[in-house]
């Protein structure tokens, strides 16, 4: 049995990079003696295991054969006759697929540190078409600081824009995606995911409303993705899982949008009450970051900090038939003070 450390710890590490985790190849293993070693089995579709002190996954090398569609269309197969490289050139990009030995010494069959020195993203074979989920990854590779510069080799982007013509992406989960842009939006470039996409034809069917790639970048991730919604018409988020927390900014940058000083009291009475100040100011002051509100922040600010001034609280000591137009004459207070 010998143990390997691979995949992006060893690319980072070549980068001047500490690398967050760690992943591990064993060859010349099975099920039955990594469990009598002490590590714990947690994977379902290929054998993964924990190890009993470090908790880092150790996978038993293993070859792949495409047999279904997206990324689980795959049959595996992890004998103990799976040697080191025939476990790496099943990997996606040639920096991902170097492995380190106990003593220390690189095993670079595919030539990734070369790409590595020169920036450069290259298939390690053409397996690389078989596996839609790969586009997506080498597009947040993307939005990596010490990627983010590396180009993409002249045979890569036609696989790319192979897989974004193949249909094959109709296939990978809605919730698989999403997981991926939540990725992406806590990155400070995640412009560079979503301008990927669109260079490779790889935002159908899951983005096929995406046609405004630049998202700004120094805003929490939940504003940033109200702010990419407002970009693309508020329609990115139709064919996947949006979770509530998101919505909630998207709502309420809906409604921060139509307030000007132009507004009339009527309208901005229906927006105030939409977007509910007391509830929401923590996400109103994220979202007061963005540019595209820039030109209205001061009045914005100005409106909801004479909301929160208002005697809400008051309201509990009003007659039930009386609250709604007691509640209206704060509202209507608050905005008066506003244009003062």
């Amino acid at each position: 049995m010998k143990i390997y450390q691979v995949g992006g710890s060893i690319r980072d590490e070549l980068l001047g990079i500490n690398p967050k985790d760690k992943d591990w190849v064993v060859v010349g293993s099975s099920p039955e003696l990594m469990i009598k070693e002490g590590y714990k089995p947690v994977g379902k579709d290929f054998p993964v295991f924990i190890h009993p002190k470090s908790n880092e996954e150790y996978a038993l090398a293993r070859t792949e054969k495409k047999d279904g569609y997206g990324y689980k269309g795959f049959r595996f197969y992890h004998g103990a006759d799976v040697t080191l490289e025939e476990d790496l050139s099943r990997r996606d990009l040639t920096i991902n697929a170097i492995a380190k030995d106990t003593k220390g010494k690189l095993i670079d069959p595919f030539g990734g540190i070369d790409d590595i020195k020169n920036k450069k993203f290259k298939h390690v074979s053409p397996a690389f078409l078989e596996d839609p989920l790969r586009a997506i990854r080498v597009a947040r590779f993307k939005t990596y600081p010490h990627l983010k510069d590396f180009e993409i080799n002249e045979s890569t982007k036609k696989m790319l824009l192979d897989i974004g013509n193949s249909g094959e992406l109709k296939h990978l989960s809605k919730d698989r995606i999403w997981k991926e842009i939540e990725l992406v939006i806590e990155s400070n470039h995640a412009t560079n995911f979503f301008k990927f996409l669109l260079d490779f034809d790889l935002s159908n069917p899951w983005l096929k409303d995406l046609a405004h790639p630049e998202c700004q970048e120094n805003v929490t991730p939940h504003a940033k993705w109200a702010d990419l919604e407002f970009k693309n018409d508020f329609l990115l988020g139709q064919n996947i899982p949006i979770p509530n927390r998101y919505k909630v900014y998207v709502k309420l940058l809906k409604n921060l949008i139509k307030i000007n000083t132009n507004t009339s009291n009527e309208e901005l009475v229906e927006i105030i009450e939409e977007l509910n100040f007391h509830r929401n100011l923590n996400e109103i002051s994220d979202l007061l970051l963005l540019n595209i509100l820039e030109t209205n922040k001061e009045f914005i600010k100005k409106l909801g900090d004479n909301i929160i001034k208002e005697d809400f609280a008051s309201l509990k000591d009003v007659k039930k038939s009386e609250v709604k137009s007691f509640k209206l004459e704060l509202i209507k207070g608050a905005i008066g003070k506003t244009y003062e």
